[in-house]
Protein backbone atom coordinates (compact mmCIF):
# COMPACT_ATOMS: atom_id res chain seq x y z
CA UNK A 1 0.00 0.00 0.00
CA UNK A 2 1.77 3.37 -1.36
CA UNK A 3 2.24 5.97 2.01
CA UNK A 4 2.06 9.45 2.01
CA UNK A 5 4.59 9.44 4.93
CA UNK A 6 7.48 12.41 4.49
CA UNK A 7 5.04 13.80 1.80
CA UNK A 8 3.00 16.82 1.62
CA UNK A 9 -0.01 16.55 -0.71
CA UNK A 10 -1.16 19.84 -2.15
CA UNK A 11 -3.87 20.87 -4.57
CA UNK A 12 -5.10 23.87 -5.18
CA UNK A 13 -2.60 26.01 -2.86
CA UNK A 14 -3.27 24.13 0.09
CA UNK A 15 -2.34 20.90 1.97
CA UNK A 16 -4.68 17.93 2.15
CA UNK A 17 -5.73 16.46 5.04
CA UNK A 18 -3.91 13.17 4.53
CA UNK A 19 -6.48 11.42 7.70
CA UNK A 20 -7.50 7.92 7.00
CA UNK A 21 -11.27 9.87 6.59
CA UNK A 22 -10.16 12.14 3.95
CA UNK A 23 -6.86 10.64 1.80
CA UNK A 24 -6.64 7.51 0.57
CA UNK A 25 -5.37 5.75 -2.44
CA UNK A 26 -7.03 4.28 -5.80
CA UNK A 27 -8.47 0.68 -5.67
CA UNK A 28 -6.64 -1.82 -8.51
CA UNK A 29 -8.01 -3.17 -10.64
CA UNK A 30 -6.59 -6.02 -13.12
CA UNK A 31 -7.11 -7.01 -17.17
CA UNK A 32 -7.49 -10.70 -15.93
CA UNK A 33 -10.77 -9.43 -14.29
CA UNK A 34 -14.12 -10.61 -16.74
CA UNK A 35 -15.84 -7.62 -18.59
CA UNK A 36 -18.85 -8.17 -16.11
CA UNK A 37 -16.84 -7.87 -13.47
CA UNK A 38 -14.87 -4.73 -14.82
CA UNK A 39 -18.31 -3.34 -15.13
CA UNK A 40 -19.43 -3.91 -12.07
CA UNK A 41 -16.56 -1.96 -10.44
CA UNK A 42 -16.73 0.95 -12.41
CA UNK A 43 -20.47 1.39 -11.27
CA UNK A 44 -20.00 0.63 -7.68
CA UNK A 45 -16.42 3.12 -7.41
CA UNK A 46 -16.67 5.40 -11.11
CA UNK A 47 -13.00 4.35 -12.02
CA UNK A 48 -10.76 1.65 -12.83
CA UNK A 49 -6.96 1.89 -12.34
CA UNK A 50 -5.36 -0.51 -14.20
CA UNK A 51 -1.42 -0.71 -13.40
CA UNK A 52 1.05 -1.41 -16.18
CA UNK A 53 -2.00 -1.32 -18.52
CA UNK A 54 0.73 -0.48 -21.19
CA UNK A 55 4.04 -1.58 -21.29
CA UNK A 56 6.45 0.93 -20.13
CA UNK A 57 8.93 1.07 -23.54
CA UNK A 58 6.13 2.63 -25.44
CA UNK A 59 4.63 4.85 -22.94
CA UNK A 60 8.43 6.13 -22.31
CA UNK A 61 9.13 6.14 -26.14
CA UNK A 62 6.22 8.99 -26.14
CA UNK A 63 7.56 10.99 -23.32
CA UNK A 64 10.93 10.96 -25.34
CA UNK A 65 9.14 12.50 -28.42
CA UNK A 66 7.49 15.05 -26.23
CA UNK A 67 10.79 15.84 -24.22
CA UNK A 68 12.66 16.49 -27.61
CA UNK A 69 9.63 18.61 -29.11
CA UNK A 70 9.73 20.75 -26.14
CA UNK A 71 13.15 21.31 -25.61
CA UNK A 72 13.05 22.44 -29.61
CA UNK A 73 10.64 25.37 -27.49
CA UNK A 74 12.84 26.23 -24.85
CA UNK A 75 10.37 24.71 -22.18
CA UNK A 76 12.73 21.90 -20.91
CA UNK A 77 16.40 22.51 -19.64
CA UNK A 78 18.90 20.92 -21.39
CA UNK A 79 20.05 18.05 -20.09
CA UNK A 80 21.73 14.38 -21.08
CA UNK A 81 18.90 12.11 -20.03
CA UNK A 82 16.66 12.45 -23.15
CA UNK A 83 13.56 11.12 -20.42
CA UNK A 84 14.41 13.83 -18.15
CA UNK A 85 12.18 17.22 -17.87
CA UNK A 86 13.37 19.61 -15.82
CA UNK A 87 11.33 22.50 -16.35
CA UNK A 88 12.20 26.04 -17.52
CA UNK A 89 11.07 28.22 -14.95
CA UNK A 90 10.72 31.09 -17.14
CA UNK A 91 8.28 29.79 -18.66
CA UNK A 92 5.41 27.13 -17.24
CA UNK A 93 3.57 24.89 -19.56
CA UNK A 94 -0.36 23.36 -18.31
CA UNK A 95 -2.07 22.53 -21.51
CA UNK A 96 -0.38 21.94 -25.08
CA UNK A 97 -3.16 19.77 -27.15
CA UNK A 98 -0.40 20.73 -30.32
CA UNK A 99 2.42 17.95 -29.07
CA UNK A 100 -0.81 15.34 -29.84
CA UNK A 101 -0.82 16.15 -33.21
CA UNK A 102 1.42 14.65 -35.87
CA UNK A 103 2.60 12.22 -33.09
CA UNK A 104 1.47 8.92 -34.56
CA UNK A 105 3.52 7.02 -31.37
CA UNK A 106 1.00 8.68 -28.61
CA UNK A 107 -1.86 8.09 -31.49
CA UNK A 108 -1.03 4.12 -31.49
CA UNK A 109 -0.90 4.01 -27.60
CA UNK A 110 -4.42 5.74 -27.27
CA UNK A 111 -6.40 4.39 -30.19
CA UNK A 112 -4.52 1.34 -30.88
CA UNK A 113 -6.08 -2.57 -30.48
CA UNK A 114 -5.36 -2.69 -26.60
CA UNK A 115 -7.17 0.46 -25.68
CA UNK A 116 -10.41 0.05 -28.03
CA UNK A 117 -10.40 -3.49 -27.65
CA UNK A 118 -10.28 -2.64 -23.55
CA UNK A 119 -13.33 -0.40 -24.10
CA UNK A 120 -15.11 -2.67 -26.32
CA UNK A 121 -14.82 -5.28 -23.54
CA UNK A 122 -16.07 -2.69 -21.15
CA UNK A 123 -18.87 -1.35 -22.88
CA UNK A 124 -19.88 -4.86 -24.50
CA UNK A 125 -19.90 -3.16 -28.12
CA UNK A 126 -17.91 -1.15 -30.80
CA UNK A 127 -16.62 1.72 -29.69
CA UNK A 128 -15.25 5.26 -30.74
CA UNK A 129 -12.85 7.92 -29.25
CA UNK A 130 -12.68 11.22 -29.33
CA UNK A 131 -11.07 12.95 -32.29
CA UNK A 132 -9.28 15.33 -29.75
CA UNK A 133 -6.63 14.20 -27.32
CA UNK A 134 -5.53 16.38 -24.20
CA UNK A 135 -2.05 16.64 -23.63
CA UNK A 136 -1.12 18.08 -20.54
CA UNK A 137 2.75 19.24 -19.48
CA UNK A 138 2.23 20.06 -16.25
CA UNK A 139 5.53 22.43 -14.97
CA UNK A 140 5.79 23.43 -10.89
CA UNK A 141 2.53 24.78 -9.13
CA UNK A 142 -1.35 24.34 -8.93
CA UNK A 143 -3.23 21.40 -10.48
CA UNK A 144 -6.16 21.09 -12.13
CA UNK A 145 -9.25 22.53 -9.56
CA UNK A 146 -11.93 20.12 -8.86
CA UNK A 147 -14.48 19.66 -12.08
CA UNK A 148 -16.41 16.66 -13.63
CA UNK A 149 -15.64 16.17 -17.70
CA UNK A 150 -19.67 16.20 -18.54
CA UNK A 151 -19.79 20.21 -18.33
CA UNK A 152 -16.89 20.56 -21.21
CA UNK A 153 -18.29 17.26 -23.36
CA UNK A 154 -21.86 16.81 -22.68
CA UNK A 155 -23.93 17.35 -25.60
CA UNK A 156 -23.97 13.85 -26.69
CA UNK A 157 -24.13 10.72 -24.77
CA UNK A 158 -23.21 11.11 -20.98
CA UNK A 159 -21.57 7.29 -21.19
CA UNK A 160 -18.32 8.93 -22.04
CA UNK A 161 -15.18 7.77 -20.37
CA UNK A 162 -11.85 9.79 -19.79
CA UNK A 163 -8.24 7.46 -19.87
CA UNK A 164 -5.71 9.15 -17.87
CA UNK A 165 -2.26 7.92 -18.86
CA UNK A 166 0.74 9.37 -17.17
CA UNK A 167 4.15 9.09 -19.44
CA UNK A 168 6.47 8.62 -16.77
CA UNK A 169 6.03 7.84 -13.14
CA UNK A 170 4.15 10.34 -10.73
CA UNK A 171 4.97 10.50 -7.44
CA UNK A 172 2.48 12.28 -5.17
CA UNK A 173 4.83 15.64 -5.29
CA UNK A 174 5.05 15.68 -9.10
CA UNK A 175 1.05 16.31 -9.20
CA UNK A 176 -0.90 13.32 -10.23
CA UNK A 177 -4.58 13.31 -10.71
CA UNK A 178 -6.67 12.36 -7.79
CA UNK A 179 -10.43 10.99 -7.61
CA UNK A 180 -13.24 12.23 -5.35
CA UNK A 181 -14.64 8.98 -3.71
CA UNK A 182 -18.00 7.98 -5.06
CA UNK A 183 -18.65 11.49 -6.16
CA UNK A 184 -20.58 9.96 -9.00
CA UNK A 185 -23.19 8.76 -6.52
CA UNK A 186 -23.73 12.51 -5.88
CA UNK A 187 -24.98 13.87 -9.10
CA UNK A 188 -28.25 14.81 -7.49
CA UNK A 189 -26.51 17.09 -5.14
CA UNK A 190 -24.41 18.31 -8.32
CA UNK A 191 -27.15 18.75 -10.63
CA UNK A 192 -27.06 22.03 -11.08
CA UNK A 193 -23.21 22.17 -11.77
CA UNK A 194 -23.77 19.15 -13.99
CA UNK A 195 -26.71 21.11 -16.39
CA UNK A 196 -24.22 23.27 -17.20
CA UNK A 197 -22.04 23.87 -20.82
CA UNK A 198 -18.69 25.45 -20.98
CA UNK A 199 -19.46 26.65 -24.07
CA UNK A 200 -23.57 27.78 -23.73
CA UNK A 201 -24.60 30.97 -23.78
CA UNK A 202 -27.91 32.41 -23.56
CA UNK A 203 -28.95 34.26 -26.86
CA UNK A 204 -31.65 36.52 -25.07
CA UNK A 205 -28.85 38.40 -23.08
CA UNK A 206 -26.80 41.30 -24.21
CA UNK A 207 -23.52 39.43 -23.75
CA UNK A 208 -24.96 36.98 -26.64
CA UNK A 209 -23.39 39.04 -29.54
CA UNK A 210 -20.12 38.88 -28.31
CA UNK A 211 -20.24 35.12 -26.25
CA UNK A 212 -21.04 33.25 -29.97
CA UNK A 213 -17.73 34.99 -31.61
CA UNK A 214 -15.41 34.31 -28.67
CA UNK A 215 -12.87 31.54 -28.84
CA UNK A 216 -12.36 31.05 -25.47
CA UNK A 217 -14.60 29.17 -22.56
CA UNK A 218 -17.25 31.24 -21.64
CA UNK A 219 -17.24 29.68 -18.35
CA UNK A 220 -14.15 28.03 -16.82
CA UNK A 221 -16.38 24.77 -15.91
CA UNK A 222 -14.38 24.46 -12.08
CA UNK A 223 -16.76 23.62 -9.50
CA UNK A 224 -14.61 24.79 -6.78
CA UNK A 225 -11.20 26.25 -6.37
CA UNK A 226 -10.84 24.66 -2.89
CA UNK A 227 -10.10 20.72 -2.99
CA UNK A 228 -10.44 20.82 1.12
CA UNK A 229 -13.66 22.72 1.75
CA UNK A 230 -15.66 21.04 -1.84
CA UNK A 231 -14.42 17.25 0.18
CA UNK A 232 -15.51 18.52 3.91
CA UNK A 233 -19.02 19.49 1.69
CA UNK A 234 -19.61 16.38 -0.27
CA UNK A 235 -18.11 13.97 1.80
CA UNK A 236 -15.69 11.00 0.58
CA UNK A 237 -11.77 10.82 0.47
CA UNK A 238 -9.49 12.24 -2.24
CA UNK A 239 -7.84 9.22 -3.58
CA UNK A 240 -4.75 8.95 -5.56
CA UNK A 241 -1.82 6.68 -6.39
CA UNK A 242 1.95 7.01 -6.69
CA UNK A 243 1.85 6.19 -10.23
CA UNK A 244 4.31 4.54 -13.03
CA UNK A 245 5.09 4.62 -16.81
CA UNK A 246 2.36 2.27 -18.28
CA UNK A 247 -0.67 2.78 -15.48
CA UNK A 248 -3.68 4.23 -16.89
CA UNK A 249 -7.35 5.41 -14.97
CA UNK A 250 -10.45 5.62 -16.45
CA UNK A 251 -13.52 6.71 -15.15
CA UNK A 252 -16.97 8.76 -15.93
CA UNK A 253 -18.42 11.73 -17.03
CA UNK A 254 -20.01 12.97 -13.64
CA UNK A 255 -16.89 11.85 -11.40
CA UNK A 256 -15.46 14.97 -9.49
CA UNK A 257 -11.60 14.67 -9.86
CA UNK A 258 -8.85 16.93 -10.02
CA UNK A 259 -4.95 16.97 -9.51
CA UNK A 260 -2.39 17.76 -6.74
CA UNK A 261 -0.03 20.29 -7.27
CA UNK A 262 3.54 20.26 -8.84
CA UNK A 263 6.16 20.69 -6.01
CA UNK A 264 8.93 19.40 -8.00
CA UNK A 265 11.37 21.09 -10.62
CA UNK A 266 9.94 18.78 -13.32
CA UNK A 267 7.19 18.50 -15.72
CA UNK A 268 4.61 15.96 -15.44
CA UNK A 269 3.72 14.37 -18.64
CA UNK A 270 0.02 13.52 -18.85
CA UNK A 271 -2.59 12.94 -21.71
CA UNK A 272 -6.77 12.45 -21.16
CA UNK A 273 -8.88 10.68 -24.07
CA UNK A 274 -12.05 9.66 -24.41
CA UNK A 275 -14.36 6.81 -25.48
CA UNK A 276 -17.73 5.85 -26.02
CA UNK A 277 -20.32 3.27 -28.05
CA UNK A 278 -20.51 3.72 -31.81
CA UNK A 279 -23.95 3.43 -31.16
CA UNK A 280 -24.37 6.52 -29.08
CA UNK A 281 -24.57 9.98 -30.25
CA UNK A 282 -21.03 11.60 -29.97
CA UNK A 283 -20.37 15.61 -28.96
CA UNK A 284 -19.51 17.30 -32.11
CA UNK A 285 -17.06 19.64 -30.82
CA UNK A 286 -14.44 16.53 -30.72
CA UNK A 287 -15.16 14.87 -33.65
CA UNK A 288 -13.55 15.25 -37.05
CA UNK A 289 -10.26 15.88 -38.69
CA UNK A 290 -10.13 19.55 -37.01
CA UNK A 291 -12.30 19.28 -33.87
CA UNK A 292 -14.24 22.79 -33.11
CA UNK A 293 -13.58 22.26 -28.85
CA UNK A 294 -13.92 25.45 -27.02
CA UNK A 295 -13.62 28.04 -30.37
CA UNK A 296 -16.77 30.01 -31.69
CA UNK A 297 -17.28 26.52 -34.04
CA UNK A 298 -18.15 25.17 -30.73
CA UNK A 299 -20.32 27.93 -28.99
CA UNK A 300 -24.38 27.34 -28.42
CA UNK A 301 -27.15 29.32 -27.89
CA UNK A 302 -30.03 28.61 -25.86
CA UNK A 303 -32.85 30.72 -24.40
CA UNK A 304 -32.47 31.41 -20.51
Amino acid sequence: MPSVAGSNPRSGGKSLDTESHAFGFLKVSSLSETPAELSNRMKKDGYLYIKEFFQQLEVLNVRKEIIARMREMNLILPGADPLEAKANCDQRTVFMPELARQNSALDELLYGDRVMSFYKRLLGNPVRHYDFTWFRPVGPGRGTAPHCDLVYMGRGTRQVFTMWVPFGDVPIELGGLMILEESHRKSDRLKSYLSRDVDSYCTNRPEADQAKVTDSLLWDGKLAHDPVTLRQKLGGRWLTAEFRAGDMLTFGMTVVHASLDNQTDEIRFSSDSRYQLASEPADGRWIGADPAGHTRAGKQGRIC
